[in-house]
């Protein structure tokens, strides 16, 4: 086989690697999953509280992942560190999981998020205009099941092949895309929580801190009868830490994604110093914009408004608080410019980590190759595929309830790798050294195992499939194994 004529450019700097990690987590998360915090835990201070949890995590496993990416400045990113720190089958377990759900899925549910708020603006792309439906049978409550096809989904796969192929032309393309639309997202957000806290209510603010600390489950009283209300039960102890991991999942999703710059630190100038300072700038910047914005949330809509917002769209009840009528289409503009931001930093990087799998021969051999442009085409190209199946299988909101608990078992796992590099490799050299070490990673992986057991206890329905997607690669890894021994003995 000829030799690869192509190779990655470093051509992005440090405000373009912060621009990826920011955009890459800014989603449609934060104007939506607060809703399903507060039904998990109540009280206002509990919903600060995980966000501020959540936000600590996130900017631990930022700063530690800095000493990694020093060390393997090279395409790949977290495949390359669990392969470092533990063997082939534990990074190929975690590249399998991130092309068949974690990247994909995520790539696929904000892309459908992109359609939903477009609606708002042109409705035939509404997620209620079926372009196909038949029955499929019954749900468990004897309603008739059925399986739909959305414009807002065929409109989603339509973004989702432009951001493709916009990022087959090239990496300066991409990278402007991504600088304008996150700078522009970031000053939009900072521009409503603002806007929020002039419109501040004191009566509302007061009313939702007069018990921010009463725990409260909520659910409903008959799941086939929504009309029949909620029950709202007070929580304590160890159905506290339980409500407190179901809420998490929300914010662990909304704020995740942060490792994508690991993906392309071949394409970064100075990757042992910019990669550890973007992830540290972007986690940060995304960490105060989203405890501010629930803060933005609690000042203007009172609780019960915050956990039965219409369809969870906490963000456009305040903008409609805020600006009144045009409160919607403000939010709506907003919601597009974040997702359209996102899902381009997502598909960037996500395609970077095939590429590596490949030229380890534990992928398609395509995916390992580049194109004219220096960027894996055929593995964009085949992201854009699975991506574009999970949109149309309307799935992708279940499985995201799996994406927190897997991402957050590979998170530990990787961060638990610095204390076995740092014993294997001792004299690698490493120009930026882990944050807090040997603290705050230990902390880090105490939570993160806390959170993940928690789940496994309280919220089983949100770990086994993922769980069982991950294991499926076991077998896949020893087929691609058999596979090269078959080639190399050719």
């Amino acid at each position: 086989m000829p030799a690869e004529s192509h190779s990655f450019k470093p051509t992005l700097g440090l405000l373009d690697a912060t621009m990826i990690v920011a955009g890459s987590m800014i989603g449609s998360g934060i104007f939506i999953v607060s809703a399903d915090i507060v039904r998990n835990v109540g009280g206002a201070g509990w919903l600060i509280l995980v966000w501020l949890i959540t936000g600590f995590m996130t900017i631990t496993a930022a700063v530690s992942y800095g000493e990694l990416s020093g060390m393997f400045p090279k395409a790949g990113g977290q495949y390359i560190y669990l392969k470092e720190a533990y063997n082939p089958l534990t990074a190929f377990l975690y590249g399998w999981s991130f092309f068949a759900v974690i990247q994909t899925g995520t790539i696929a549910a904000v892309g459908v998020a992109f359609s939903k708020y477009a609606a708002y603006l042109i409705p035939a792309l509404s997620e209620d205009n079926h372009i196909l439906r038949f029955q499929t049978g019954t749900n468990n409550c004897g309603s008739p099941a059925y399986f739909t096809i959305s414009a807002a989904q065929l409109a989603s796969i339509g973004v989702i092949g432009f951001l493709t192929y916009t990022n087959t032309r090239g990496l300066k393309g991409s990278k402007w895309i991504q600088n304008i639309f996150t700078s522009t997202k970031l000053l939009a957000l900072f521009g409503l929580i603002i806007a929020g806290f002039i419109a501040f209510h004191p009566e509302v603010w007061h009313a939702n801190w007069t018990a921010a600390w009463q725990a409260t489950k909520t659910s409903l009283k008959d799941i086939c009868n929504p009309s029949f209300g909620f029950n709202i039960n007070s929580i304590g102890g160890a159905a506290l830490f339980g409500g407190i991991a179901a809420a998490m999942v929300g914010s662990v999703f909304s704020s995740d994604a942060w490792n994508n710059v690991t993906f392309i630190a071949g394409e970064i100038k100075n990757p042992q110093k910019n990669i550890g300072l973007s992830l540290f700038l972007g986690t940060l910047i995304v960490t105060i914009i989203y405890v501010c914005a629930n803060l933005m949330y609690v000042a203007v809509l009172p609780l019960n408004e915050i956990a039965h917002a219409e369809k969870d769209r906490i963000a456009v009840a305040a903008s409609q608080v805020i600006f009144g009528k045009s409160g919607t289409y403000i939010i709506a503009v907003l919601i597009m410019v974040s997702t359209f931001g996102c899902n381009n930093g997502l598909i960037l990087a996500g395609a970077r980590v095939y590429y590596t799998m490949a030229k380890d021969k534990l992928f398609f051999r395509r995916a390992g190759t580049l194109n004219k442009n220096n960027v894996p085409q055929w593995a964009l190209w085949a992201q854009f595929i699975v991506s574009s199946i999970l949109c149309l299988s309307g799935k992708y909101g279940d499985l995201l309830d799996m994406i927190s608990f897997v991402v957050v078992i590979f998170y530990v796992l990787t961060i638990l790798g610095i204390f076995i590099l740092r014993k294997k490799k001792p004299d690698m050299p490493r120009p930026y050294k882990a944050f807090g070490y040997p603290f705050l990673p230990a902390l880090y992986i105490l939570m993160g195992t806390s959170f993940c057991v928690l789940l496994i206890i309280y919220k089983p329905e949100f770990t086994w499939p993922g769980l069982i997607i991950t294991l499926l690669g076991i077998p896949l890894y020893y087929i691609a194994n058999t596979e090269n021994r078959k080639n190399q003995i050719q």
